[in-house]
């Protein structure tokens, strides 16, 4: 049985430093989160210090920082990874940033395709996410299109995988029974840590998988 594990989609999107680092680290140690994914929300610029702020936060407490950003970049803030988002050249922009960082984290969204993921897992990706574009109007069809492709991915191949843009809790749950690596929780550092806390658990809770039948 898959043992599902918590990734924070942390999404910066204004505010204060001290703010934004205070949210990450009640999210963090509300539940155990295996790797985030930090990223700046459209029209919003990360600062270079408040990146480099959040990366350590994240790291003094024994998680994972990924950024969405180039490799180069990346390590000059010290994170430990890239993740790729889906574009429509998606494995391209991926085979180009894994020969820039042969040893950083680096994971991709494949999207919808199949084929792209398994491209994607041949070209040496660290993770494959599967996500829902926020252009998606069928929230609920592309839903369970993700379950489909988590399902399929996890019977098939060894690399992780990775459910991104999940609603809430319940899709965790289905997420995880579909056998997903990491469930995908979407932050705002603009929320109070109460809020993002309380959120962490509530998925925390929802992944806890019950134990087979002896």
């Amino acid at each position: 049985m898959t043992t599902t594990s918590l990734y924070l989609d942390f999404h910066f999107d204004g505010g204060s430093r001290a703010e934004a680092q205070t949210v990450l680290v009640a999210a963090i140690d509300a539940a155990p989160i295996a790797s985030a994914l930090l990223r700046p929300a459209p029209g919003i610029v990360l600062e270079p210090d408040t990146a480099r702020a959040l990366i350590s936060a994240a790291q003094k407490k024994g998680v994972a920082m990924l950024l969405g950003t180039d490799a180069a970049e990346a390590a000059k803030l010290g994170a430990d990874g890239v993740h790729v988002p889906w574009s429509a050249d998606i494995v391209r922009a991926f085979k180009t940033l894994r020969q820039a960082a042969p040893s950083a984290i680096v994971g991709a969204d494949a999207g919808r395709s199949r084929h792209e993921a398994m491209e994607l897992g041949e070209a040496g990706a660290d993770y494959i996410a599967f996500g829902i574009p926020p252009h998606v109007e069928d929230r609920e069809k592309a839903g369970r299109r993700q379950l489909d492709l988590i399902q399929w991915w996890s019977e098939l191949f060894e690399v992780p995988c990775v459910a991104l843009d999940v609603p809430g809790p319940d899709a965790a749950q289905s997420l995880a029974a579909a056998g997903a690596d990491f469930v995908a929780i979407r932050m705002a550092s603009t929320e109070t840590a109460e809020a993002a806390a309380a959120r962490v658990r509530e998925f925390a809770a929802a992944v806890r998988l019950p134990e087979p039948a002896k």
